[in-house]
């Protein structure tokens, strides 16, 4: 990539003014940007002062030895404490932490902070009884249950790392993180929900358990919540029942205070070579970013918001943005165990109705499915208490956004385009609800206290009208410290790029607008070079998307021997399209041209019924790319249903595409 990488961007000239009743009271004003920009240090020393310490620091930031930081030397707290107690303890027990929903009809729980004390408490009285302690790791492999969060908060609470790992992910990708973090203690259930029946956990343990054991390592015990009441195998010398050791517990426990810089918790995120890279999070300066980006970002009034982030627990959305953030600011959330069409399409909605949702984050590729099946569905609930809607995971396509603003968010709800990386911790890009002038499809500015740039291959700042790569030029508070046991891969995989300018870069193209605004354009691998011209799948997708035929829209560049790499499109029409007509293709084609140019224009469309997406929502472009080019299709136990290839092949193979 370089200077010249996509200046053929399509303009946006549409900006949503803060409404005039939230930029009164907002949390966070214009100053903000300002204070930072005077002293980063001092202002993260105060974000940092919203949290409860045991121990002062005794210096903000050590950044002696990049790429490794340490902030807030010397000082000492818990993060459990910090978003639990603390509560308690100011008068807000009775405050409500979660309205939890499961996917049955009528299975609902109301869980207090109090509740959550006296539950995270048992939790940890009962890990310190099966050899739990400090330094420890356990890992989580769970539906989205209450007893989730009660268990990362109880691992928190005695300072034993933590590794959760999504419940869809096969026994192998289970036993490789068990070996690599060497978890000393599994917590699991027998099943969870999903889409109306039963789906099994317990047997994946056992699977991963022995897979581990075969390689030289042993779990001590799996701990197992009973959610579904499905048989499961048991093995008495390690499988432990919640029920028995957690419930009959005691509620007193007094917690240890750790070192700012005590691992909190490793996160498994894919990697090139195959091996997962395990991301290290540390206590101080990941609470400290989570908590201060969450009030800012959101607007939380804790004593009114209810708060829902539909990510998976499973996810670093649902750690930073449905555990450590909220929990730290004391919010009350609506935490959900099911999928978004079941029991029925309008499931979210009947949710945001029923508890009265003021703020809603969710990924655009769930307002992009809202959007095939039609505003009917939403029409039908009552959304009036929305008055804040968030996105995050991709960037959100122009035509999303405005449907997302328009039917759920009743044109009143500014809406938070956020960007952030697992390796982040916290969001670093994002409009500030109160300030920023939001514009469609744009992740807008830096959060105060980030430095971000776009760059060129020398790391120079490109102008307004220019794309490049997306660069951290300073270390932040929830900044990942390293990968798990391997200091070297964490320098090369985000620091070598640009090593002599000491930037952070995780692959992610970019762009300024002639505004000045940042607009995210993907990895810079999904960069297509065609005929010389370097375009965004990103931008393209966003072109057919606007299209009023189509829902969503995933672009990879094919090999082609006449153009270098050609631009091929795999769309979903909405549901009031039915099958587009007989000439769809070809209007799609010139709909690219007309919003781009000629030279973006797809060598091929596949309207297809579905995409392959991981659990997390994400598009699995790789694989469309093996279709693309006729090759094999590689691995696909990452998505969240792995018969979409077989359907997307066949559609090629059966010659539905235009060439």
């Amino acid at each position: 990539m370089s200077e010249e990488t996509l200046t053929n961007l399509s303009r946006e000239e549409r900006t949503f003014a803060p409404p005039a009743d939230l930029a009164a009271s907002a949390n966070v004003t214009a100053e903000a940007y300002d204070a930072a920009a005077g002293d980063s240090e001092v202002f993260w020393a105060e974000a940092a002062e919203r949290l409860s310490w045991d121990q002062t620091w005794e210096r903000v930031l050590d950044w002696d030895n990049p790429p490794f930081a340490k902030w807030f030397v010397g000082g000492r707290l818990n993060a459990a404490y910090n978003c639990v107690d603390r509560h308690v303890e100011a008068g807000n027990g009775d405050r409500v932490a979660f309205h939890w929903v499961g996917e049955p009809a009528d299975d609902k729980r109301t869980i207090t902070y109090s509740d959550l004390q006296a539950e995270v408490s048992r939790a940890a009285n009962a890990l310190v009884d099966l050899g739990v302690k400090a330094g420890d790791r356990v890992a989580i492999y769970m539906p989205m249950i209450p007893e989730t969060v009660v268990a990362m908060l109880a691992c928190a609470r005695l300072g034993a790392p933590h590794t959760v790992v999504f419940g869809g992910f096969s026994s192998d990708a289970l036993a490789s993180r068990l070996v690599d973090c060497g978890a000393k203690v599994v917590i699991t259930s027998d099943g969870g929900y999903r889409r109306g029946s039963a789906s099994a956990l317990k047997p994946a343990v056992d699977e991963a358990r022995a897979k581990a054991s075969g390689e030289g390592f042993d779990v001590e015990h799996v701990l197992v919540v009973r959610r579904t009441g499905q048989e499961v195998s048991w093995d008495d010398a390690v499988d432990v029942w919640w029920h028995d050791v957690v419930d009959n517990a005691s509620a007193e426990h007094d917690c240890e205070f750790f070192d700012s810089e005590h691992p909190l918790y490793v996160m498994y995120t894919s990697g090139t070579t195959g091996k997962p890279k395990g991301i290290l999070h540390t206590t101080g300066g990941y609470l400290t970013g989570t908590s201060y980006t969450h009030n800012a970002v959101f607007d939380l009034k804790p004593e009114t918001d209810v708060y829902w982030c539909t990510a998976d627990v499973g996810w670093v959305t649902g750690h930073s943005y449905m555990v450590y953030g909220p929990l730290a600011n004391g919010a009350t959330q609506v935490m959900y165990e099911g999928t978004p069409d079941a029991p029925h399409r309008g499931r979210w909605w009947e949710i945001i109705a029923d508890y009265g949702v003021t703020i809603f984050y969710t990924a655009p590729t769930a307002i992009r499915t809202f959007m095939k099946q039609g505003r009917e569905i939403p029409d039908g609930f009552d959304l009036s208490s929305l008055r804040l809607l968030g996105s995050v995971g991709e960037s959100i396509n122009p035509e999303a956004y405005m449907w997302y603003r328009e039917v759920v968010g009743g044109e009143r709800c500014p809406i938070v385009d956020t960007w952030w990386q697992t390796e982040t911790g916290q969001i670093m890009i994002s409009p500030l609800p109160g300030v920023t002038a939001g514009k469609p499809g744009s992740a807008m500015t830096p959060m105060p206290g980030i430095e971000v740039d776009v760059v060129n291959d020398d790391g120079e700042s490109v102008p307004n009208g220019s794309g490049g790569y997306l660069v951290i030029k300073e270390p932040w508070p929830a900044m990942l410290r390293t990968l798990w046991g391997d200091d070297d891969r964490f320098k090369e995989t985000y620091w070598a790029r640009f090593r002599k300018l000491g930037y952070y870069f995780a692959g992610d193209g970019a762009k300024r607008d002639d505004d000045g605004d940042i607009w995210l354009l993907g990895r810079v691998d999904d960069v297509m070079n065609v005929s010389g011209h370097r375009l965004s799948t990103t931008e393209i997708e966003s072109a057919l998307v606007s299209h009023p035929k189509v829902a969503e829209a995933a672009v990879v560049g094919a090999a082609d021997e006449t153009t270098g790499q050609a631009v091929c499109a795999f769309v979903i029409l909405r549901d009031s399209a039915g099958d587009g007509g007989a000439d769809i293709v070809e209007e799609l084609r010139k709909h690219v041209q007309k919003e781009i140019g000629a030279i973006a224009k797809p060598r091929q469309i596949l309207v297809v019924p579905e995409l392959p997406k991981t659990r997390s929502g994400k598009i699995m472009r790789r694989l469309l790319k093996d279709v693309a080019e006729h090759r094999e299709v590689g691995d696909v136990t990452t998505l969240a249903d792995g018969a979409v290839m077989d359907l997307i092949s066949k559609g090629v193979s059966s010659g539905k595409a235009a060439d």
